[in-house]
């Protein structure tokens, strides 16, 4: 059974900021489209050269989401995403040395509701990832429709965020000198939809993309498990066959993206509300596993690297799920 931590032990006033960050990044759809409103307000107004302008620029810039993106280290060390670090808390747990001098691509799991995990540990500094793993630049990798809102396109850029085709996979992970790391949420949005406490399954064993892109360009692959990323929301009960599951895929499939029913704290109760609840987050970066370079890998090659990814990411969750109070007879399944 979850416990839920005691109110934040800071000023009030820093408390409401804290609060008020996470509600401003977990309300991502809003974001998106205010971006959309402002671009399009702005053509109304004497500032209609804004919006010219960048349109001009978003046609000449339009291939970067696929070319690597552009981060802006300053915007990843921002004071903002400390506060949303320690509201949880999170933390990023290496369990082995990644060589600067190679590309990785790593398989993070779950996607849980949003993600917050993997935005934290690889789209910003307040977990160190460049003090842990020097000389490696992270890549996440997130669908390639945000790409298309103007001005949140360059926000996401700047944390390291790339569109997520093969494409872009291939640009990221054939840097010839090395230290380029690419993370794929490989369960999707379609996973985000068991999400809730308790939870482990992971939709993956039939995902095999992302091991056929490490086998053409000869890239380790590496599992992380992120503990309690789960836990974060709960989730309207949404069995599969029932008329809400059944509604959230024909969106998805649709729009592409998922619209999980997910609901947990308000700022000054726990009952009911859109913050996450405050509840912490370890994500475990696992070792490497060696993988075979071969420009076509056949069906048998694929599946033979993808049972070994699924063995290593079980004894990844295994080995540390007691640390982090995962009961002993909780297993991971895979669907």
């Amino acid at each position: 059974m979850k416990v839920e931590f005691a109110p934040l032990s800071l000023p009030l006033q820093r408390r409401l900021q804290t609060a008020s960050v996470v509600q401003w990044v977990f309300s991502f759809l809003g974001l998106a489209q205010c971006c959309v409103a402002a671009f399009i307000a702005l053509f109304f107004t004497r500032f209609w050269l804004v919006s010219v302008l960048y349109t001009a620029w978003w046609f000449i810039d339009r291939e970067k989401p696929s070319k690597g993106g552009r981060k802006i280290n300053a915007l990843r060390n921002s004071i903002i995403w400390r506060y949303m670090r320690d509201y949880f808390p999170v933390t990023l747990v290496k369990t082995a040395e990644l060589d600067p001098r190679q590309n990785y691509l790593m398989g993070f799991h779950p996607h849980g509701v949003l993600a917050a995990g993997a935005f934290i540990n690889f789209c910003t500094e307040a977990s160190g990832f460049s003090t842990l793993f020097p000389g490696i630049t992270p890549h996440l990798m997130m669908l390639s429709l945000w790409f298309r809102i103007p001005f949140l396109r360059d926000c996401l850029m700047s944390g390291g965020l790339v569109s997520s085709s093969k494409e872009s996979a291939s640009y990221v992970l054939q840097k010839p000198e090395g230290g380029n790391m690419l993370v794929i949420i490989v369960g999707g949005a379609q996973e985000a939809l068991d999400a809730r406490p308790g939870s482990y399954t992971l939709l993956l064993k039939n995902r095999k993309g992302f091991v056929r892109v490490a086998i053409e360009q000869g890239t380790p692959l590496v599992p992380i498990f992120s503990f309690g990323e789960n836990d974060l929301f709960n989730q309207v009960r949404n069995p599969k066959g029932s008329w809400l599951r059944q509604l959230q895929h024909r969106l998805q499939q649709i729009m592409g993206i998922s619209l999980p029913l997910f609901y947990a704290r308000g700022i000054f109760q726990y009952s009911f509300g859109l913050i996450p609840y405050r509840r912490p987050i370890y994500t475990v970066v696992g070792k490497p596993i060696p993988v075979q370079r071969k420009h076509r890998p056949s069906e048998e090659e694929v599946d033979q690297v993808h049972q070994k990814y699924l063995n290593e990411l079980c004894k990844l969750f295994e080995e540390h799920k007691a640390k982090y109070n995962i009961p002993e007879d909780k297993h991971l399944e895979f669907i």
